[in-house]
This record gives C-alpha cells, sequence and structure tokens, in this order.
C-alpha cells in the first residue's frame, strides 16, 4: 500500500457470511455432536452434552412461548455465569424473543432504567450474586410482585413487566420458577421455532458500559453476532476438539458473542469455571477439564499470573485464547504467549455496537505485530481514520476510528438521536478511539478522542505514557489520564498498582517518565494504589479515578461529557 494514501482498509470476502439464524445452527450442530461435551460448569457441577443442552433449550424455548413470550418480545436476563445463562441465550434466540443481558453489577436505579427502556415483557434472574440480593433489589422497584400472580404483575414502576423467572429453587410472591418454565414446555405441545424469523432480525440488545448519562441498548442481530462469532473463532483456527475456559462475563460480546456462539458454531465445548472471575478456579478448570483456549481481559490474566496456585497449575493443554476488552500491555502479552502455553493466543478489538470485533491478530503475524497491534480488519467489514474535519487520514497518522459492514448495530433502541450520533448516514459506526492504520493495514489503538489530555496545548496520549510506565518492572497496572489545571488547563495524572511483593515510590516513576519521554508528558500526580475502579469487564473507570483526584486535589471535578461511554 502507498503510505500516503487514505487510511481505508476492507476485509477478506473469501469465506461467505453464515445467513442462518442461532436457532438454527445450533440445532445443527447439536444433531451432529449430539454425544459430545456442550457445557461444563464446574462451581455448578454440570456437564452436559450437545443432545442435552439441546433438550433444556427446547423445554426453555417451549416454556417461554407457553407463558406468551412471542416474536420480538423482550426478555431481560439478570444473573451471573450459569448454564441457565446459555440455556435462556439459545432458547430466546429460537423463538425470536430479544434477550435484553443485564450487567449482574447493576442496582436499582440502572435496573429500572434497563427494564423499561426496553420493556422487558419477562426477567430471569438470579436470586442473588456476591453482594447483590437481586430479589430484593427487584421487589424494591415491584413490591407489586409479593401479592400479583404470575403473569399478572402490573408493577407501577415497571408498567411492561408480566413474568419473573428466578434461577433458584424457593418460590417467590408473583414469580416462576425456572424449573417450572421447563416443565410447563415439556408438557407443550407447540413447536419450539418461531416461523418466519430472518438472520437479520433483531435479537439482543446489549448496554454498553457507559460513564456518562444512562447506558444505551445497543441493539444486534443474529446476522450480526453468530456471523462475528465465527470469524472470531475461524482466525484461531477453532475445531470441534477444542474445549474454551470461560471466565469472562455471559452478559457481554465477550462471553455470549466470541465464546457462546463461537463454540456452538464450531461445535466445541465451553468450560465456565465459576459465576464471577477467580483466578484461581480458572487455573483449574483449565488443568481439569484440558482446555485449550482461555478468554480474558488483561486484568484477569494479569491475576492468574500473580496466583498462588499458578507454578503448580498445568496449563499444558492451552494452545490459544483471546486477550481483549482494554489495552493489552505487552509484558502480560508476552507472559501469556510463554508462561501460559498459548502460542496462538489473539488480540481482539472492537465495541458492543459492532457485535463486537472488528480487529483481530492473526496466528501467522509476527510477535511485534501480535503484541503490539490490535491486528487486521475482520473480513466483511471496512474501517477509515478521520480528522475533526471528517477527511480520511494517510496511513501512520492518527484519526477517529470507523466501522462499517455486517456487524454494525441495528442502532440503541429506543434512542434514534443517540443512534444518529453514533452511525452516520453511510452506515459508518464511529468508535471514538483514536488509531493509526500502517500500510499493511496493522491497526493501532492510541487513546480515546475524549480521553486526549491537552495540556497548554500540547495533545497528550494516555496510551503512550501507560505503555512506557508498564516498562518498569515494579508496575503491574497504570491508568493515565488528564485532571483540570488553572495554568495549563488540564495536567496528567497516573493510577499504579504495583505487582505483590513489590514497593516503589512516585518519585522513582517520575523519575524513570523524565529520562524517557518529553518533560509535558511526565504525569504530574502519581498515585499508588492497590487496585483500579474497573467495569465488571475489566474496563478502567477512569472517570472514577479523575473525580477522586479532583477532590483529593480540591478542585472542580471534570465534566461528564468527559468521559469514555464505552
Amino acid at each position: 500500500m502507498n503510505e500516503r494514501a487514505p487510511s481505508y482498509v476492507r476485509g477478506s470476502t473469501d469465506v461467505a457470511l453464515c445467513e442462518l439464524t442461532i436457532g438454527k445452527v445450533f440445532d445443527d450442530t447439536a444433531r451432529r455432536r449430539d454425544s459430545a461435551l456442550a457445557v461444563v460448569s464446574c462451581h455448578q457441577n454440570r456437564r452436559l452434552s450437545y443432545a442435552e443442552l439441546a433438550a433444556e433449550v427446547n423445554a426453555c424455548a417451549c416454556g417461554l412461548l407457553a407463558l406468551g413470550i412471542e416474536r420480538e418480545d423482550r426478555v431481560g436476563l439478570w444473573a451471573p455465569n450459569c448454564v441457565e445463562w446459555i440455556v435462556v441465550q439459545l432458547a430466546t434466540a429460537r423463538i425470536g424473543a430479544i434477550l435484553v443481558t443485564i450487567n449482574p453489577a447493576y442496582r436499582v436505579g440502572e435496573l429500572e432504567h434497563a427494564l423499561n427502556l426496553t420493556q422487558c415483557k419477562a426477567l430471569v434472574l438470579a436470586e442473588h450474586f456476591k453482594s447483590s440480593d437481586y430479589l430484593s433489589m427487584l421487589r424494591e422497584l415491584a413490591p407489586e410482585l409479593a401479592t400479583a400472580q404470575a403473569g399478572r404483575i402490573a408493577a407501577r414502576r415497571l408498567p411492561a413487566l408480566r413474568w419473573v423467572i428466578t434461577l433458584g429453587s424457593a418460590a417467590t410472591g408473583g414469580a416462576l420458577r425456572y424449573a417450572d418454565v421447563l416443565e410447563r414446555g415439556h408438557a407443550s405441545t407447540r413447536a419450539s421455532h418461531c416461523e418466519g424469523l430472518r438472520p437479520q432480525d433483531p435479537i439482543n440488545i446489549q448496554f454498553t458500559s457507559g460513564t456518562t448519562g444512562l447506558p444505551k441498548g445497543a441493539t444486534l442481530t443474529h446476522y450480526g453476532i453468530l456471523n462475528n462469532g465465527i470469524m472470531v473463532g475461524r482466525n484461531m483456527r477453532f475445531t470441534e476438539n477444542d474445549r474454551l475456559c470461560l471466565p469472562v462475563p455471559l452478559y457481554h460480546c465477550f462471553g455470549m458473542v466470541m465464546g457462546v456462539l463461537n463454540c456452538i458454531a464450531h461445535g466445541a465445548a465451553i468450560v465456565l469455571p465459576s459465576d464471577g472471575f477467580d483466578p484461581q478456579a480458572t487455573l483449574r478448570a483449565v488443568a481439569e477439564e484440558r482446555c485449550t483456549a482461555l478468554y480474558g481481559v488483561p486484568t484477569m490474566f494479569s491475576a492468574e499470573l500473580a496466583s498462588p496456585e499458578f507454578a503448580s497449575a498445568d496449563l499444558s493443554s492451552l494452545r490459544t485464547g483471546v486477550m481483549a476488552g482494554a489495552p493489552c500491555p505487552v509484558a502480560i502479552m508476552r507472559r501469556v504467549i510463554t508462561d501460559m502455553h498459548m502460542p496462538d493466543v489473539v488480540i481482539c478489538y472492537g465495541m458492543t455496537e459492532t457485535s463486537p470485533v472488528s480487529f483481530q491478530t492473526s496466528l501467522t503475524a509476527s510477535l511485534e505485530h501480535r503484541v503490539a497491534t490490535v491486528g487486521q480488519i475482520q473480513p466483511h467489514l471496512e474501517a477509515k481514520l478521520i480528522d475533526t474535519a471528517g477527511r480520511c487520514v494517510p496511513f501512520g497518522e492518527r484519526g477517529e476510528l470507523l466501522v462499517r459492514g455486517y456487524s454494525v448495530m441495528c442502532g440503541y433502541w429506543n434512542q434514534p438521536d443517540r443512534s444518529a450520533g453514533a452511525v452516520d448516514e453511510e452506515g459508518w459506526m464511529h468508535t471514538g478511539d483514536l488509531a493509526t492504520i500502517d500500510a499493511d493495514g496493522y491497526c493501532r489503538i492510541v487513546g480515546r478522542c475524549k480521553d486526549m489530555i491537552i495540556r497548554g496545548g500540547e495533545n497528550i496520549y494516555p496510551a503512550e505514557i501507560e505503555q512506557h510506565l508498564y516498562r518498569h518492572p515494579t508496575v503491574e497496572q497504570v491508568a493515565v489520564f488528564g485532571v483540570p489545571d488553572e495554568k495549563f488547563g488540564e495536567i496528567v495524572c497516573a493510577w499504579i498498582v504495583a505487582k505483590a511483593g513489590q514497593s516503589v515510590s512516585a518519585e522513582e516513576l517520575a523519575q524513570f517518565c523524565r529520562s524517557q519521554i518529553a518533560h509535558y508528558k511526565v504525569p504530574a500526580h502519581i498515585r499508588l494504589v492497590e487496585h483500579m475502579p474497573a467495569t465488571v469487564t475489566g474496563k478502567l473507570q477512569k472517570y472514577v479515578m479523575r473525580q477522586a483526584m479532583a477532590q483529593q486535589l480540591g478542585i472542580p471535578g471534570p465534566a461528564a461529557g468527559d468521559c469514555s461511554t464505552q
């Protein structure tokens, strides 16, 4: 490619996209792989073959139909990782109901917003998870549940909600148990497939982990999420012999698309090590189930490498996996490749609104490209970089990353104005990420458009400083962000977590920066912390850190609009 040519890349079209619905693909795999292992849930002590999983999915689908859940009705799912989560995902896809995935960390206000924005007709929920008592929170929103008949809840604050289905064994108020739904399904004579479903139909609403305002519901199709899962697995050379250890949350695209849909399309097995991330449980699951692949965000891999059980864990069965969801430090990536026996690990980049993966490293790429970039554009997708005037920048120059193709969302559910602000008239999804693309098509993410720090007129990209600080031998985790300053407008601040057993001072780290990077990039404030605030998927919440620093420094806090919405 000409290095001064516009930063535009287009993926291969050698392999056709799948033109089937999720339900059809799952049924085909279940028939072909009937006796093969489909799902292992270590914490539930459950093991299901594809035939057994298909039978439970069929019963759940028929049970939901018996309740009056029809095509395009919204069904909320609020639970940690478990077999039932996967069953409900596949059952709703089979009948054409739209699954609304709800973050297990949501509190009452967020739950109310999610259910009402999407007008959920049913909610499937765990009774509790960690410190969250889901039933108590739901009763706070819908006290009418205590005296209502099942199917006739009529809650003032949740006017669309009719059915509540609990994953526990105890009956409560106007709720049904998951087992009750399966029983109704077994007794039903109605076919579990909804006629006329199309791959382009919406099938999933996922809420972006927004840090400004209320979360937006990205509406995704069978076509988008199924093909994205297939392409991710194809690039990892997934086969029916693979076993994927899946410690990432299922409510997120990483778990339910790149994990579940990838596995069911290829006939591979899914291994759930625990209901929420636990590094020791993950290592044990890999060893005991002889997993060939492992997923995680960088902080998960860091925790596994630092686990006291790491040295004794037999990870020799691993060959591949995905590190995604946040910038991947080079040092961590190198240890995963060598110490975790994952020579074929890949990096994926994307966002919920693009189903999610747009760029992925390949197994044949050089080590440098695999640790320093997010790879090349996925098949059947396009990407370009633009400047603030909307012009395509040349290869090698920074610009905002735009993506177009089959994976782009239908829009934000019931929010046309916000949809129009994200996807333009030509179908380009504006990611809000700053990137460079080289002449060979390799993409590097260099920061967020709104994350950029402007210090006295100098543009500073936090990712550049973070990568430098990761080179210090004592540094485990870094987050760099800007805080308001009367003289410069903004100045650089860094929060740092030191490696276990290591000690370092803020002045030592500042000096490490002074000797290597320009003075205006050196953090004016360095705070050593024990942990970073993060979302359930491991994305660091820099807005929380900015607010804490503003309070500590006695300066006005940053505007909400300065925060990343991914």
